[in-house]
């Protein structure tokens, strides 16, 4: 298992929206090759918004496209692991998730939000 820090720094590294993790997430749950068209379909998501979020995924080592198509391809066991306890997390706390991506990619938002959350 991961640690924290490692866990965050691979979700902080590996995804530039929520959308990313969302077509990662759908391709390794079908664990097969699926269409952009059937991706554009299943997420409700716009085609670039797909296109995008796939070339990131490529990038990372985390799945294969064509243009055409993609499916879930990790580059390697240790990657393998890390999605699967970022989709745990994911599952139970999703918005631990979703601020590690929008820390990484939008730090001003962040810090722009975090100044209305209510304190203990």
């Amino acid at each position: 298992m991961a640690s924290s820090e490692e866990l965050s720094t691979f979700i902080a590294t590996s995804f530039r929206s929520v959308w990313a993790l969302e077509v990662l997430l759908l391709l390794k749950r079908e664990s097969r090759t699926l269409s952009i068209e059937e991706l554009v379909a299943i997420l409700r998501a716009s085609k670039s918004v797909v296109a995008q979020a796939l070339d990131s995924l490529v990038a990372a080592g985390l799945a294969a496209s064509d243009g055409l198509a993609a499916q879930y391809v990790p580059a390697n066991t240790e990657i393998a692991a890390l999605v699967e306890e970022t989709e745990r997390i994911y599952a139970t706390a999703p918005g631990r998730v979703r601020r590690s991506i929008m820390a990484a990619w939008n730090p001003g938002l962040i810090a722009f939000s975090n100044a209305f959350r209510l304190k203990d």
